[in-house]
C-alpha cells in the first residue's frame, strides 16, 4: 500500500495543507528505542509520511491541516511533546521546524510516493544514513 506524499488540493475548505518537517534532539539513547517509539507514534497517529532517526535525533515529515502557517507551526512544534507519553518518545526538544504550503512544497520536492512501514500504517521510518 502506498501513501502519496502530496494530498489533493481541496479549494472548498478554509483549511490548507502544510508540509511539516520537525527535527528533535536531546540526550542520546539507543537508536532501536527511538525506532520503536516512532513505530508506536506511527500506529497511534498514522499521519507520518517519513521519519528518520538516530540515537541522538529524529526528523518527522507529515502534512498538517490548518488555517494558516502560524497555526500549522504551533501544532507542529507541540506535536512531539503532545505525543511523548503515549508513544513513549524520548524526552527531546524541537530543534528545527519547517512549514511549507502545498504549492511551495511542490515547487521544491519531486512528486513521489512513500511506502507504508512494516507496521501496517503511516509512513516510512528509516535510520539516518
Amino acid at each position: 500500500m502506498t501513501l502519496h506524499s502530496v494530498p489533493p488540493a481541496d479549494s472548498s475548505s478554509a483549511l490548507r495543507m502544510w508540509h511539516v518537517t520537525v527535527t528533535v534532539s536531546g540526550e542520546p539513547t539507543s537508536a532501536e528505542q527511538v525506532r520503536q517509539a516512532l513505530e508506536r507514534l506511527n500506529v497511534q497517529h498514522p499521519f507520518l509520511l517519513e521519519a528518520y532517526y538516530s540515537g541522538e535525533r529524529a526528523e518527522i515529515r507529515y502534512w498538517e491541516e490548518a488555517l494558516d502557517m502560524d497555526t500549522a507551526a504551533q501544532a507542529a512544534s507541540a506535536m512531539w511533546a503532545d505525543n511523548a507519553h503515549n508513544a513513549r518518545l524520548p524526552h527531546w526538544d524541537v530543534v528545527a521546524l519547517q512549514v511549507l504550503d502545498r504549492a511551495t512544497y511542490l515547487s521544491r520536492e519531486p512528486l513521489h510516493a512513500v511506502r507504508y512501514s512494516d507496521a501496517g500504517s503511516g509512513g516510512r521510518i528509516v535510520p539516518f544514513h
